[in-house]
């Protein structure tokens, strides 16, 4: 899995040899217009957000596409992210994704006291409160796949009340 961030310039190293390319875009600044796939056939798809709905319509031509193909996923990293969890379901190898993130967009943090999620601009590090459950936690730079967010926990967990 290749990652970078928003803009796309065009070439963004697609490796020889590939047979067709998806590219997902997510949000209003997620965008893989400028993505060159040279000669090679290329599929478009453009959604909001990636509720379900728009996976469920990416895991649909993840299924009518051949082997071969790459996806190319444009977007807040949330999304992206979330797409790509999806794309795992469906067969395909991190090798084969090319994330392009959009770095302004918020972040999402898990809960675990909650199993909540909470959108927040902050960086890694910081507190933010939790719109679940209401506990204060800390942020943090460890993102889980699985879960299409970065996981945070409780920031007083260890001081006495």
């Amino acid at each position: 899995m290749r990652s970078a961030s928003m803009p796309p310039a065009a070439g963004t190293g697609l490796e020889p040899g590939f047979r067709g390319v998806i590219c997902a875009s997510f949000g209003a600044t997620g965008d893989t217009a400028g993505l060159d796939t040279g000669v090679q056939p290329r599929h478009d798809l453009r959604f909001q957000a990636a509720n379900h709905e728009a996976l469920t319509e990416l895991r649909s031509a993840l299924g009518r596409s051949h082997v071969g193909v790459r996806l190319v996923l444009a977007g807040p990293p949330a999304d992206i992210r979330a797409a790509a969890a999806a794309a795992a379901e469906c067969g395909l190898q991190q090798e084969e994704l090319t994330l392009l993130n959009d770095e302004t967009a918020p972040r999402v943090i898990y809960c675990p006291h909650c199993h909540a999620t909470t959108a927040t601009v902050r960086e890694a590090g910081s507190e933010v409160q939790c719109q679940g459950c209401a506990t204060t936690l800390a942020t943090t730079d460890h993102f889980s796949r699985r879960m299409g967010a970065y996981l945070g926990y409780s920031a007083h967990a260890e001081e006495a009340s």
